[in-house]
């Protein structure tokens, strides 16, 4: 094994041991007395000392003996972890950081000594009431110890002797142990390439070395490239296969192989939140104590995942907003205390899935933003006209201090007030086809909302028509469907000063027609010589309505990046490949509403606000789709709807006793829970009347809902179990009606056996 492979795993196991070290630190803050904290901590400097003597950097390992030795009468109850403590130890790590990234970049520890940071770290640890000497003129605190006639446990420098290499498998002694030269652990890849971990579900009840594998980056991302590559062979083999009942076995078993592929794939790619989240206690700590601010940090959600270049992606922008908050938002004490507030502000970051995305929310309890402030900079600035000022709604001046430059401060400060920093996080977030939010409340607080793909490469969408083309529009960004038919055009599309609107379950929705956006300059079929499918978006805050000429099935996805020439057109966000073949550009939501001036009604806004101002209030509501089953109501959760069919029963088949669709070439589970399809079978009249089928996402699978009538789409509540705090499950209010929620996940799969769809393919023949 080459020495420069055992640095390359030294360096990346010695970040992994700081950056634990970092989260404990601020954590000891809080709990000086927690001694596994401690414990943690010691058995990080330990480590990096320990197996230093064996690669022979000395620097590193002087400075980590000095840790070393602070952190020893920490563990054994000599000192307690008060705040210059930590602040020392907090100085050490910096300092380890520094000479390992010297290492990295250059191969040597770097010029210079840790004379001064040395001295720090053993003044520290002189005991209560000694004379304090060095740059640090600080009194440390002692406390009794049941060890306190013991003496300091012996750190006995490594042999400067290679000693015998064990076997990689064999873990590193424990910290109780003298500190050898450690054991060189298995070769990794380089740290530039920011290897992973990956979990091996099979080797539970394994050591940790057993049951992890570190896998280089750039591996993972020609796995997910590949396996871009099947699902669009998997998609055009699914069409090119749907009229032959002799392929139906081969292109489910491909499509369910491939779908599981891709979910492993991703998921080995996947890391939680909490590895940019640890970052954030030490940089508000810090910028707290130099602000003069009392800020208490919320981590919520720690555990959601995100896709490793997007983590990496979003760092620096989770850092401005951040850095943004405690400067520009939470308030000095004196001056949260003139105001009633609580001295000490609540900065909360929260993570939460949201559809296809990832929400993180960076929130203080501050001053909020001078929405008459930021009006009247943009107007100095010339950014805007006074009259398009005064038209422009709260939501949209908000937007404003996404600008270049654009800044409300005082002062110029080391932190923020230079007009840097949120446009770089819009910046950011956009390059990897997120969205950037903003909501204020002045006196209440700011939130800034990042809306973060899960991953970049594959996204569900719906492919829909215009002007002779196919597009891809991504379903996160799509609320519903409406179909208008030519002859109800003429009235349920409304012209007010030129501008298209549809009333749509009583509020007005600004149109958009695809065709005439993209080709202005010819001459468009009428509204009421067509049919006219609008796809319902939510855009940056700004719902409205697009029309196109024609709807497909929805397809997942692989998205490939833009030309310069397309991207400078500024309507699309990438391109595909459809299942048929097809080049399809992928339509971007916000650039079209942008272009077309859709703009938030001063209704909406208001409607917005409200919503704030009760959201803690209320119990989070979901929509529903209202349909009738033989005479009974139920729900259908919106959010899992993917279309409805209108179909003739003679449609319907049957596998055993189960009823299924050949729905594109794939067998669709039908649930009649309504006995809609059993009446059906013992009657031979109903055998052309039509049938509908909403056709549900479950999991990883779709199934088919058997209904008489789609009544309606409404939002439901959450019931409670009288007398208690209990909600009442599969049931739902709605319209002021208990309703029942279908339970999709009761929904059987098929028996997808080799005899069960032979029985399926001779039955239509």
């Amino acid at each position: 094994m080459a020495m420069d492979e055992l640095t390359r795993e030294f360096l990346i196991e010695s970040q992994e041991g700081l950056d634990r070290m970092e989260r404990c630190l601020t954590e000891l803050e809080e709990r000086p007395e927690d001694a596994g904290l401690i414990g943690e901590i010691f058995r990080a400097v330990h480590t990096i000392k320990g197996t230093t003597g064996f690669l022979g950097f000395t620097r590193l390992e002087k400075l980590a003996h000095a840790g070393e030795n602070l952190l020893g009468l920490l563990r054994e109850g000599k000192l307690t972890a008060d705040r210059p403590t930590v602040t020392g130890l907090l100085e050490l790590l910096d300092g380890l950081r520094s000479i390992l990234k010297s290492i990295e970049t250059q191969e040597n520890e770097g010029e210079g000594g840790d004379a001064v940071l040395i001295g720090r770290l053993e003044v520290l640890q002189a005991p209560r009431g000694a004379e304090q000497t060095g740059p640090s003129e600080m009194h440390i605190p002692a406390r009794a110890s049941a060890a306190a006639g013991s003496k300091p446990r012996d750190r006995a420098k490594a042999s400067a002797a290679a000693p015998v290499l064990p076997s990689p498998a064999i873990p590193a002694p424990p910290p109780t142990a003298e500190p050898a030269a450690a054991p060189p652990p298995p070769p990794a890849p380089e740290p530039e390439q920011a290897a992973v971990p990956s979990k091996s579900p099979g080797a539970a009840g394994g050591t940790a070395v057993e049951s992890t594998l570190r896998v280089d980056v750039t591996l993972l991302n020609r796995m997910m490239n590949l396996v871009g590559e099947l699902v669009l062979t998997r998609n055009q083999v699914l069409q090119a296969t749907a009229a032959d009942p002799n392929m139906t076995l081969l292109s489910r078993r491909l499509d369910m192989v491939t779908a599981d592929l891709r979910e492993s794939v991703m998921k080995a790619r996947m890391q939680p939140v909490s590895n940019i989240f640890s970052k954030m206690p030490r940089i508000v700590r810090d910028l707290s104590q130099s602000l003069g601010r009392k800020v208490r940090l919320q981590l919520v959600g720690q555990e959601t995942e995100l896709d490793k270049s997007l983590l990496e992606a979003i760092k620096d922008p989770l850092t401005h907003a951040v850095r943004n908050s405690l400067d520009h938002g939470i308030e000095p004490p004196e001056v949260r205390a003139a105001a009633g507030k609580d001295p000490e502000g609540t900065l909360q970051l929260r993570a939460s899935h949201e559809g296809s995305h990832v929400v993180i929310e960076v929130s203080d309890d501050g001053a909020g933003i001078a929405v008459e402030k930021v009006r009247q900079k943009a107007i100095e600035r010339g950014v805007i006209t006074p009259e398009r000022a005064a038209h422009l709604a709260e939501r949209e001046l908000l937007q404003l201090v996404f600008l270049p430059g654009f800044s409300t401060a005082a002062a110029v400060t080391n932190v923020s007030g230079r007009g840097v920093g949120m446009d770089v996080v819009r910046t950011n977030v956009e390059k990897i086809g997120g969205k950037v939010e903003i909501d204020s409340r002045p006196g209440k607080g700011t939130t800034l909302r990042l809306r973060i793909p899960l991953t970049l490469a594959i996204i569900p969408a719906l492919i829909v028509h215009s002007v002779k083309q196919s597009f891809a529009l991504p379903q996160g960004a799509l609320s519903e469907l409406v179909h208008i038919p030519p002859e109800q055009a003429a009235k349920a599309i409304e012209w007010i000063e030129g501008a298209p609107l549809h009333r749509l379950r009583g509020k007005l929705l600004p149109l958009v027609f695809l065709d005439r956006l993209l080709m202005p300059e010819i001459e468009h079929q009428a509204t009421t010589d067509r049919d006219n499918f609008i796809a319902v978006l939510n855009a940056d805050g700004r719902q409205f309505g697009l029309v196109v000429d024609g709807l497909a099935d929805p397809e997942e996805i692989v998205v490939k990046p833009l030309s310069s020439v397309l991207k400078s057109i500024g309507l699309y966000s990438g391109a595909t490949v459809l299942g048929n073949a097809d080049l399809a550009l992928i339509l971007d939501p916000g650039a079209i509403a942008l272009r077309a001036g859709v703009t938030m009604s001063a209704e909406d806004e208001t409607e917005q606000a409200a919503e704030a101002e009760a959201e803690a209030a209320l119990t989070a509501s979901l929509e529903y789709l209202l349909v009738e089953t033989a005479g009974r109501n139920a729900a259908v959760p919106l959010k899992d709807v993917l279309r409805i069919e209108q179909l003739p029963f003679s449609r319907i088949e049957y596998i055993g006793y189960r009823p299924v669709l050949n729905f594109d070439g794939q067998l669709l589970p039908i649930e009649d829970a309504g006995g809609i399809l059993a009446a059906a079978q013992g009657d031979p009249s109903l055998a052309d009347a039509n049938l509908i089928v909403v056709v549900c996402r479950e999991g990883n699978r779709q199934v088919g809902i058997a209904v008489s009538h789609v009544l309606d789409v409404a939002a439901g509540s959450d019931l409670f179990e009288a007398g208690s705090s209990h909600r009442a499950g599969g049931v739902t209010l709605l319209k002021q009606r208990v309703t029942g929620v279908v339970d999709l996940g009761g929904v059987e799969p098929l028996p997808v056996t080799e005899t069960a769809v032979e029985e399926w393919v001779e039955a239509v023949r």
